[in-house]
């Protein structure tokens, strides 16, 4: 399987007039996205926490993150942005993805847009609250 690309804009949630875009390598080990500091920087934006991640070779790092909108394929998006180093390859995470309704079909290394956003990963049966009492009832 080939690399898969997607061309994915940037905002500054507080001044959506400030943003970057790029070209993203598609990366569906990671959860979240990844930018270039200086771009981010270049936008406004500012970390607002740190997180650990795992690393693919199993190293554990403490990275700055902030939240950001995201557009990709005429759908918007927010989402944590990983602040990386000055020349790391901007990464498309799941999150995004699956956030919006966009599947990777890996045979043809394209994105696709599902007809609707799925809201379940199983098929469990529905559940309803029962308005009365609180309570859980199954389909």
């Amino acid at each position: 399987m080939g690399m898969t690309y997607a061309n994915v804009i940037i905002r500054n949630p507080a001044d959506p007039d400030r943003e970057w875009e790029g070209q993203f390598l598609v990366d569906t080990g990671a959860i979240d996205s990844l930018v270039p500091r200086p771009i981010l920087e270049a936008i406004g934006l500012e970390p607002s926490a740190r997180r650990n991640y795992e690393l693919a070779d199993g190293t554990e790092i403490a990275m700055d993150v902030a939240g950001a909108q995201m557009e990709l394929l005429g759908e918007f998006t927010f989402g944590l942005v990983i602040f990386g180093d000055a020349k790391a390859e901007p990464l498309l995470g799941v999150t995004a993805l699956e956030s919006v309704g966009i599947e990777i079909d890996p045979q043809n290394q394209r994105l696709r847009k599902l007809p609707s956003v799925r809201l379940k990963k199983s098929a469990r049966p529905p559940m309803a609250i029962s308005p009365l009492h609180g309570g859980v009832l199954t389909g």
